[in-house]
């Protein structure tokens, strides 16, 4: 028996008559048909890096049953393309990683020549619904909570990361008030700004500005001298 396969129970009914051999038949058929099944990834290619969409290997999770009611476990699928949203050469890049559960969707026909050439292509074989052809679509179980995550909900969007969040464009433009809370703002090059308000102190050179005093004060037209504290 194909480890792909759930042969239906055969039944002394089955034979009593035309209908309960055509019913076991078309059942028998049927226990071919594949449409989605839950899987666990077992390893991916890429691990997060900026690359073409990768492929993952899959194991199929409902062991198939025999007419005796004995389990065979399925074996692990090699090489199955998965979901990217992406359009063009934008992309939210979010690889899958062992130890996810997912769905995979069975093709009806053999897609291996069109994941070769990533173009039209006639189908490779004349297998159909078969599990070779499956394509991972996203996670659906989940053992655990994110512990990095883009949140949406009703009181706006929150980014969370336990290491750094890198944002780079030529120009990136904030609009709206900008609060920073913890932690130092740090600026390699020049900060241009039409004003300056600091609610506390604000240094310059290690000196504050706002209590800071000058040497070398003379009354009448003269200039102070460097600041000196």
């Amino acid at each position: 028996m194909s480890p792909q396969t759930s042969i239906p129970n055969h039944v002394a009914a089955d034979n009593a008559s035309d209908v309960g051999r055509l019913r076991f038949i078309i059942a028998s058929a049927l226990s071919g048909l594949r449409t989605a099944m839950p899987v666990e990834v077992i390893s991916c290619t890429n691990a997060g890096g900026v690359s073409a969409i990768g492929t993952v290997d899959i194991q199929p999770l409902v062991s198939a049953v025999d007419g005796s009611g004995k389990l065979w476990e399925h074996g692990i699928i090699y090489g199955v393309p998965y979901l990217r949203i992406q359009g063009g050469a934008n992309a939210v890049v979010l690889d899958p990683q062992a130890g996810d559960i997912g769905i995979a969707s069975i093709c009806d026909r053999d897609i291996s020549a069109v994941k070769s050439t990533a173009g039209v292509s006639g189908p490779g074989s004349l297998r159909k619904h078969d599990m070779s052809d499956a394509v991972y679509l996203s996670t659906v179980i989940s053992k655990s909570a994110p512990t990095q995550y883009v949140l949406f909900s009703a009181s706006g969007i929150t980014m969370l990361s336990p290491s750094t969040v890198t944002i780079q464009a030529p120009t990136i433009d904030l609009i709206g008030q900008v609060n920073q809370s913890g932690g130092t703002m740090n600026a390699a090059t020049s900060v241009i700004t039409p004003v300056v308000t600091a609610s506390t102190s604000m240094s310059v050179s290690g000196k504050d500005v706002g209590t800071h005093y000058h040497s070398g004060v003379a009354t009448g037209t003269g200039n102070t001298g460097a600041m000196v504290g």
